[in-house]
């Protein structure tokens, strides 16, 4: 049996009917190789000075042999040579291979909270637009389905030009191990929206507000009761979806409405310098006066933009006890620091900002780095 081309260096000036090879005997100390039975192919490596030889069988008289077969019972060479066709070959990974926004969002399963056509899921399709939406009931259900595998990603809303900061979803970025990888601006546009031919009956009458759990759900209720004498305020694709009329558009008190939502999914993203890129933390700080003005300063001294800050109460321990040797003892409530900063993780000086940070945080986690949405 060959020993198929086991690689062997030598230095060319010393004998060789004496080359130390591991493993391959011993003779008075030294390890030797028996070369009697053997034949050695020199195989060149360039101008490097030294060479290396391929142990073969002896050959068959009279047989042919190929650099890249062996020889069967007859003589003859049994190929096992190179790919024939280099489009068989594996191509090497590009830059888009390892983006993490398909073009369309084909075969990605995105969860959001509420029913078919809440705003959440116009969010979801706005990031991928083939992609395929599955509704969660509350938003801890929608960050399950990701720690579940049951979906590749979850949009859920963080905060709205208007009402401000969604709490709940920022305890829930603690609680759960999940990454941000993207967010997306959505514009909101409030409808009114009503069976057809009830426009005048709305006018007239005194409207009396009903509450719902999502826009969707308001549009689904309408549409299902049948009553001519009631509206819902939705989204323009929920009266597509549920067969309403739109009688107005932009009932809502602002009409500069933008919600912001976050991608989440189980892995994060390689960040890079090649767009605006924003990163989101959250930390606690150790005891002291002026510390929260030096976690800032770390930023500020760098010229980083803080674009979000958000403070939450620490629910494992709400108040903190400071004794001074002057005044006694106070209570203070201890807070959990949320930031988002607009540099990418790539450069060196937001890992600069991270690493002074950690001087003054007693906790410190990175939440996700991710492109900032730009469009609207």
């Amino acid at each position: 049996m060959a020993l198929k081309c086991v690689p062997i260096f030598f230095c060319s000036q010393k004998p060789q009917s004496l080359l130390e090879i591991p493993a391959l005997g011993y003779s008075r100390g030294r390890i030797v190789l028996d070369l009697r039975t053997i034949r050695l192919e020199c195989c060149a490596l360039g101008a490097s000075a030294q060479s290396a030889i391929c142990l073969v069988e002896d050959e068959k008289p009279g047989a042919k042999t190929s650099p890249t077969g062996k020889i069967d019972n007859d003589g003859n060479t049994i190929s096992r040579g190179f790919h024939k066709d280099l489009n068989l070959l594996p191509k090497p990974l590009s830059k888009t291979d390892l983006s993490p926004f398909p073009d369309d969002g084909s075969n990605v399963r995105v969860a959001f909270q509420g029913i078919s056509g809440a705003y959440g899921e116009d969010a979801a399709l706005k990031a991928y637009p083939n992609c395929e939406t599955v509704p969660c009931d509350q938003f801890e259900a929608a960050f399950n389905a990701v720690e579940l595998w049951l979906v590749d990603k979850a949009v859920l809303p963080i905060e709205n030009s208007v009402g401000g900061s969604l709490h709940r979803n920022y305890d829930l970025l603690l609680r759960h191990r999940l990454h941000i990888v993207r967010e997306v601006l959505l514009v909101v546009n409030h409808c009114l929206l009503a069976l057809a031919q009830c426009e005048m009956a709305l006018a007239k009458m005194g409207i009396v507000r009903v509450s719902a759990d999502d826009s969707a759900g308001a549009a689904k209720i309408v549409a299902s009761s049948g009553r001519r004498d009631m509206g819902a305020i939705a989204s323009a694709r929920a009266a597509a979806l549920y067969g309403l009329d739109i009688l107005a558009e932009k009932v809502q008190d602002e009409d500069d409405n933008v919600t912001r939502y976050l991608v989440l999914t189980r892995e994060p993203i390689i960040p890079g310098t090649d767009r605006l890129y924003k990163t989101s933390i959250v930390f606690t700080l150790e005891e002291g006066p002026g510390m929260l003005f030096k976690a800032l300063a770390v930023f500020s001294l760098r010229g980083i933009n803080l674009s979000k800050i958000e403070s939450r109460p620490q629910k494992g321990r709400p108040l903190r006890v400071v004794d001074d040797s002057n005044k006694g003892s106070a209570k203070y409530f201890d807070y959990l620091f949320y930031i988002d900063f607009e540099a990418s993780m790539a450069e060196q000086r937001a890992q600069n900002a991270l690493e002074h940070l950690q001087e003054y945080a007693r906790f410190l986690r990175v939440l996700g780095c991710y492109p900032m949405d730009e469009v609207l």
